[in-house]
């Protein structure tokens, strides 16, 4: 999969079957619409485009009007976004910075700049609550009449349903802020995970008997935040169970950046103690155990980390349990 910050770059194709949005999460209405479009574009001999944005728009508009509050909770970094575009199978993702000039533009100038000059788009598919130009002033009708004065295809994708509830970011965000932990897989298709390189820290965790991996999230409003049992996957050849706290630790540091610190319940000898700096390792969030919380002091901190410590290791062998009694029913 190719990746292009803006369209004004040789590399791109002059051509291409494109959709559009902000794919947070990338959940399964996404999926769903992103396997829509690969058949669409090997139907046409075109390369399937995402076009996407960064910042998200309404982060943008929310510092516009100096209101951080009104951004929304972020599910997935850029990374993560990127990765599972490429696990889609799309061809090639525009990553457009979104500034004054592009919120500016009407739906006529958005076409023709965007879609037109920019993309080469032949084929345009979008959701059914698609909005686009200044003020949200274009819709799925004026694309398609667009579409028709300018000869391109639009095509527009009805909301996908799973147990009777439509499948967006926003049911996504809910679930993770709520910390059902099995909700957002279910509308994610998958465990929700954050990936990252390990960063050197304050080395608090070591000094309390807790080693930690330090992983950035580089919004200041992540979906889930608080405590969870995890897994570890990049480390090992097998993936690694843990505990880990998202968040911006009340009780050592409140300068508001977010952190990911995972404590691996058993680390391997093989990787020594500075073996995980550096490396590129995906979380797996299963399962919520508590808030995040402030603390008097240290050693009440250190009391709280063991608790969930040994709460994870519960939450572990209740899952093992789980497995050994489903491959029991499963040989019968």
């Amino acid at each position: 999969m190719h990746v292009f910050r803006g369209f004004h770059h040789a590399a791109l194709a002059p051509a291409c079957a494109l959709t559009i949005g902000n794919f947070d999460g990338v959940h399964r209405g996404h999926q769903a619409m992103l396997a829509l479009l690969k058949v669409e574009a090997e139907h046409r001999g075109l390369p399937s485009c995402v076009l996407t944005f960064e910042p998200h728009p309404r982060d943008f508009f929310a510092a516009q009007a100096g209101k951080p509050e009104l951004a929304p909770a972020r599910i997935a970094t850029l990374r993560d976004q990127l990765s599972e575009l490429q696990r889609c199978g799309v061809d090639q993702v525009v990553v457009l910075p979104f500034d004054q000039r592009l919120s500016r533009l009407s739906p006529d100038e958005f076409v023709r700049e965007v879609l037109l000059d920019g993309l080469g788009a032949r084929y345009v598919l979008v959701g059914d609550d698609f909005r686009f130009g200044a003020k949200r002033a274009g819709d799925y009708a004026t694309l398609d009449a667009a579409g028709d004065q300018l000869g391109f295809d639009v095509a527009r994708m009805n909301s996908y349903e799973v147990h009777g509830l439509r499948v967006s970011s926003s049911a996504v965000r809910d679930a993770l802020a709520r910390g059902d932990m099995d909700a957002a897989a279910a509308l994610l298709g998958r465990p929700y995970s954050i990936s990252g390189h390990v960063i050197h820290g304050r080395k608090l965790g070591r000094d309390l008997g807790f080693r930690t991996l330090n992983l950035r999230f580089h919004h200041r409003k992540p979906a889930a935040m608080g405590i969870f049992a995890v897994r570890t996957h990049g480390l090992a050849d097998s993936p690694l169970d843990g505990v880990a706290s998202l968040g911006v630790r009340p009780t050592v540091e409140d300068a508001g950046r977010v952190l990911l610190e995972v404590h691996c319940l058993d680390w391997p000898a093989s990787l020594g103690a500075e073996g995980g700096y550096g490396k590129l390792v995906r979380v797996e969030l299963l399962h919520k155990l508590r808030d995040e919380a402030r603390y008097d002091g240290l050693d009440a901190l250190t009391a709280a980390i063991r608790q969930d410590a040994e709460n994870a290791r519960a939450f572990f062998a209740s899952l093992h349990v789980q497995t050994r009694r489903q491959t029991t029913r499963d040989r019968i």
